[in-house]
Formats: C-alpha cells, sequence, structure tokens
C-alpha cells in the first residue's frame, strides 16, 4: 500500500512539473498582434508561418477585417501592427497619439496595384479611369455593357453588375480617392464583399459582373483588365512590373503601422519582412518586393 502511495505521490509530483514548464514556455513566448487589410492578409499570414520556423520563440496572431479595422484597433492599443493597404489618415494620426501617447510610425512593406476583374468570357480590352469611375462613382451613367463597347457572352439583359469592397476596406478607400474623385461616393446598389478573395470568386461566376482586389488575388477564371488615364492615352496591363515602376496608374504601395518607433521582437520581425526572404515571400504571393 505505501509503494501504491509512493508512485501516485511520484506520478502528481511529475505533471505538476510538467506544467509547471509549459507554462514558463508560455510566458517566455512573445506575441505579436497584427489586425488589418484583408488584402495583405495572405502575405501576413505567410511570414507569420515562416518567422515562426526561424524564430519558434515569436508567435505572430494575423487577423482581417480590413484596413480601417486594424487601424482602430491601433487606436484601441489593441494591436502591435495595423495592416493597410491605403494611407492612415490625419484624424487617425490624431486619435492614435491622444489614445497612446504615440504617433503611429509607417513602414512600407511592399507594392500592389488595385485590379479590375470581368469574368474570363467578358471580351472587354480595357477601361479608362473615366469610364470605371461612369460605372462606379455616383450619378455615373454607364450601367449596361453595351454603354462601354461590348456584348458579354451569358449576360442577358448586359446590365453590369457591380462588385465591391465594405467601406472599412482600404481598396474601397483607394478606389473612391484615385478613381471617383474628390468627394465623389460610390453609387448604390453594389455586391459588397467582406473579402479580396470574396471579389474575385463572385466575378468569377457571374458574366455580367466587374469587381476590384489586390493585384495577388488573380486567378484563372477572371481577366484583368488594362486601365488607362484617359481616352488616347496607353492602355497598362495590371503586371508585377507595372505595379513596381508605377507605370500602372493605380499602383499602391501596402503598409505596417505601428505605435511609435518599433523596438525589441517588433522591429526584429518587421527588419526580417524587410529582408530578402520576407520579399521573397511577398513575391510568392502575388505581390511586388521592395527591389
Amino acid at each position: 500500500m505505501n509503494a501504491r502511495r509512493i508512485l501516485v505521490f511520484l506520478a502528481v509530483a511529475m505533471s505538476f512539473a510538467v506544467m509547471g514548464c509549459t507554462g514558463g514556455d508560455r510566458q517566455s513566448r512573445t506575441l505579436i498582434q497584427n489586425k488589418g487589410s484583408d488584402t495583405m492578409v495572405n502575405v501576413a499570414q505567410a511570414w507569420a508561418e515562416n518567422y515562426r520556423r526561424v524564430h519558434p520563440e515569436i508567435g505572430v496572431a494575423v487577423s482581417g477585417g480590413g484596413s480601417g479595422t486594424g487601424i482602430a484597433a491601433l487606436i484601441n492599443g489593441t494591436v502591435d501592427i495595423a495592416n493597410a493597404s491605403r494611407d492612415i489618415h490625419t484624424e487617425e494620426k490624431d486619435a492614435i497619439l491622444k489614445a497612446n501617447g504615440r504617433a503611429p510610425v509607417e513602414h512600407v512593406v511592399a507594392y500592389d496595384a488595385v485590379v479590375f476583374f470581368v469574368h474570363a468570357s467578358n471580351p472587354l480590352p480595357g477601361l479608362t479611369l473615366e469610364q470605371i469611375a461612369c460605372i462606379y462613382g455616383e450619378g455615373g451613367a454607364c450601367e449596361t455593357w453595351s454603354q462601354v463597347g461590348v456584348e458579354v457572352p451569358g449576360c442577358a439583359d448586359q446590365s453590369i453588375i457591380r462588385v465591391s469592397r465594405q467601406s472599412n476596406s482600404g481598396t474601397y478607400e483607394f478606389v473612391r480617392d484615385h478613381v471617383l474623385g474628390t468627394g465623389r461616393d460610390f453609387k448604390l446598389g453594389s455586391r459588397d464583399m467582406q473579402g479580396s478573395k470574396d471579389v474575385v470568386d463572385l466575378v468569377s461566376h457571374t458574366p455580367c459582373a466587374i469587381g476590384y482586389s489586390g493585384l495577388g488575388y488573380g486567378t484563372d477564371q477572371v481577366k484583368s483588365i488594362c486601365v488607362a488615364d484617359k481616352t488616347g492615352e496607353p492602355c497598362i496591363v495590371p503586371t508585377l512590373e507595372a505595379a513596381r515602376t508605377r507605370e500602372y496608374p493605380l499602383s499602391r504601395p501596402l503598409f505596417m503601422y505601428t505605435l511609435g518607433e518599433a523596438e525589441g521582437p517588433l522591429a526584429q520581425y518587421l527588419e526580417w519582412i524587410r529582408s530578402p526572404e520576407g520579399q521573397r515571400i511577398v513575391a510568392s504571393t502575388g505581390f511586388v518586393p521592395l527591389s
């Protein structure tokens, strides 16, 4: 009986020892909270997974929700990094400084292009920025494919189905500011999707549709169209090279924002993202590396 008691005691003691070691490992592990742009969520997850292999003591938790959601979390002090596919607004900078006593610091981590996708069967060769604004913008008269010069197979009444993003999306804001023009909003009646992949998925199954997303989300089931600044000017195909040189008119940088200058593990992570290894992941996910 005494021997059994001794064995039970030893087993319990060992289990507490194991629990204590596990708890110590958890306490010593650094967790970086990263939230924001749905355009960037794939590359951000790839960065996090690959960095864990290099630095297993550092965890990076990635979530999307849109650029505005990430910046709001930075204002609230609940994330270490906010991903954004558009510039931070002045009022957001002021709110971050007021709430946290530190100003946001901007880190350019990659380049991208906003691409307009149509169904693979759509014969549309390209659009000007003015035509896109006519399709998407408030007061725009372009409601059918015939009005932009094509007849789309499988689209019975030739009505354009506009696929857009929700208003907390940085891509939504980029299109509003750089395509529709200052003070002009989107017209009502679009199908507003939560994520970049959702936009492309819907367009790929809808002959009458047009939608916009990041360069890295193109598939064989959709067609990316060239865009010209104005009528008579060259229509530029959205390629990695055209985005890198900024020849494509809807090229843009991708940002990570931190509260003040990054330090310690956070600074090391951002440095790794900008390193050749981190930038190879940018290229592998369909975006444009810094160099």
